[in-house]
């Protein structure tokens, strides 16, 4: 990259930069990818589908490394790759999730380290499927993302109240009609969609930072399902969009700084969670204390009434 990139100046190194057309790129990628992921994350915390969530990325990487090594799309294989693994995942994990993903994880990523092994191109376009490769997404690329996001938010909004419904109880829902196996396959597809995107910005490795991380701390901080999800993207975006821009500068791996805001948001929100617990908590206690003094002092009036009553 030119030398008037790499001023030593950290502010007119990212302003320079910022002005250069791949990188405006990048920066509509990590929008994107951190809209669309803090949609579903907070289901995906509540649901207990982090392992699937999480192994669901890596198997798109074997989707991605496949179409790599036979020369297809990489965007493509990865998108197949990720919605068969989830769905699959989903379908045959109902009683017994970890144990399945477990299994079909390993055997996902055995077949991508051999993928990566045949492929006879320069080994930084596979090592890129790990670790990610957000300022190489080409204007394709970020139109096809753009598509998925916008039909992954859109399926959201029109599936939610089931869903969410299905995902608080799902024993009730099903008992009030509600399609829950069809819901949770849908629900996997569209996590396969997010994944297969996310493993070609931040790699499979990385992925957890933007799918589940904000999730995670939004319902640290509240129970309303809608204000998490509001919540959630606002980490992943934050997340997503300030680790490319704090990265630009010293040229370091975006993933490194995605990865440290989003953890960084993560302990924020357990720390207030902590904080509230302890409010909570201490209000519980002054509540017992004042119900113990009214019930003594309620006594003692009692006991004084009766002994006037008495001596009267």
């Amino acid at each position: 990259m030119s030398s008037q990139f790499h001023t030593g100046d950290w502010w007119e190194d990212t302003l320079a930069l910022l002005s250069v057309d791949f990188v405006q790129h990048a920066l509509l990628a990590a929008l994107l990818l951190g809209i669309v992921s803090g949609a579903i994350a907070p289901l995906i915390v509540m649901r207990k589908m982090s392992f699937a969530a999480h192994s669901t990325g890596e198997l798109a990487l074997m989707g991605a490394a496949a179409a790599l090594l036979f020369g297809f799309s990489v965007s493509w294989g990865a998108l197949i790759g990720a919605v068969l693994a989830a769905v699959a995942l989903t379908a045959l994990g109902q009683r017994e999730q970890d144990a399945i993903v477990a299994v079909v994880l390993s055997f996902g990523m055995g077949l991508s380290v051999l993928f990566i092994y045949l492929y006879p191109g320069r080994s930084s376009a596979a090592f890129s499927l790990l670790t990610g490769q957000i300022v190489g997404v080409s204007s394709a690329s970020l139109g096809i993302l753009a598509v998925l996001a916008a039909l992954v938010v859109a399926t959201m909004a029109l599936l939610w109240r089931p869903l969410l419904f299905a995902t608080v109880d799902l024993v009730l829902a099903a008992a009030s009609g509600v399609k829950v196996r069809v819901l949770a396959l849908v629900f996997a597809a569209l996590i396969g969609v997010v994944a297969s995107q996310g493993v070609q910005i931040v790699g499979a490795l990385l992925l957890i930072a933007l799918l589940i991380t904000p999730g995670a701390a939004a319902v640290k901080v509240t129970s309303n399902p809608v204000l998490a999800v509001v919540l959630s993207g606002t980490f992943s975006v934050v997340s997503a969009v300030g680790g490319l821009v704090a990265s630009l500068a010293p040229g370091l791996p975006v993933s490194v700084f995605v990865t440290t805001l989003s953890f960084v948001i993560y302990l924020v929100c357990r720390g207030i969670a902590w904080m509230r617990s302890r409010h909570v908590q201490a209000d519980a206690v002054r509540a017992r204390e004042y119900s113990a003094t009214g019930e003594s002092m309620s006594k003692q009036t009692s006991n004084e009434a009766a002994g006037h009553a008495h001596h009267a």
